[in-house]
């Protein structure tokens, strides 16, 4: 078995939706199928700037996010990225801010 891992980063969250349901088959039921084996953790908007808040918690300066929707996966047995993903895949030189326990990004990225 070979594993991959990627992070990605999607326009929107609903682009990312539908980039997801494409990696599934759908039975009569309306529920998703996935075509082969993969995890996907969705991480959301990145904070580029921490909030600040006074000693009750209330918002003094909101904390700032990036627009886009940033996601990591692991691919097992896939030889390159799903169709319509590579596109979004981003390529860090670091470990990121989120990993699949005991799996290297930086050892297994494609």
């Amino acid at each position: 078995m070979s594993i991959n891992v990627s992070k990605y980063e999607f326009n929107s969250k609903e682009q990312f939706e539908t980039k997801f349901k494409a990696l599934h088959t759908e039975d009569e039921e309306g529920n998703l199928i996935p075509k082969f084996k993969f995890t996907v953790i969705q991480i959301g908007h990145l904070t580029i700037e921490d909030g600040v808040y006074d000693e009750e918690g209330e918002v003094i300066t909101p904390a700032v996010t990036d627009d886009k929707w940033h996601v990591d996966a692991l691919w097992q047995d896939l030889e390159d990225h799903p169709y319509g993903w590579k596109t979004y895949n981003i390529d860090l030189d670091t470990e990121g801010m989120h990993g699949f326990v005991g799996i290297s990004y930086l050892e297994n990225k494609f």
